[in-house]
């Protein structure tokens, strides 16, 4: 494998990474958010990844690189950002501004532990790509200095 494309491929993790990152805290930072701008609570937001892969866009590709599956890969991207369809929490609290005529409030689908808990897997995420992308650069530095004597 070229040292670039390793790099390459540690530099779409971390742009992954860093957008999940960004859309779970905006997921924890609106937890409480009864209200908007479309109206009604705020509605948990996920972000997609794909694989990205080369030449793979046909079957006689697919079929003609299948035993290299693994120089195939690209590296990742984020193919979009959607709201997840899951009902918001309903609690009973007739005195809330945004109360319901029946009293309750809907309040967002967001459950802060479950994104703690997505945010601690997209960090680690990220510090292996860290990780990938240091080991590489060094190896990249011991290979230049094979030439030195």
């Amino acid at each position: 494998m070229n040292i670039f494309k390793a790099m390459r491929i540690s530099a779409t993790g971390l742009s992954a990474e860093r957008l999940r990152m960004d859309v779970i805290s905006a997921n924890i930072a609106n937890a409480n958010s009864t209200r908007s701008p479309g109206g009604g609570p705020y509605k948990r937001q996920v972000a997609l990844l794909a694989a990205v892969k080369s030449g793979a866009n046909s079957f006689k590709n697919l079929l003609k690189n299948s035993e290299k599956k693994v120089e195939d890969l690209q590296g990742v991207r984020v193919v979009g950002i959607v709201e997840d369809g899951s009902p918001p929490k309903r609690v009973y609290d007739p005195k809330h501004p945004d109360a319901l005529p029946d009293g309750y409030v809907e309040y967002p689908n967001v459950d802060v532990m479950k994104e703690m808990v997505e945010l601690i897997t997209a960090s680690r995420a990220y510090e292996a790509n860290i990780t990938v992308l240091n080991s590489t650069k060094s190896m990249a530095l011991k290979t230049l200095e094979i030439g030195q004597g």
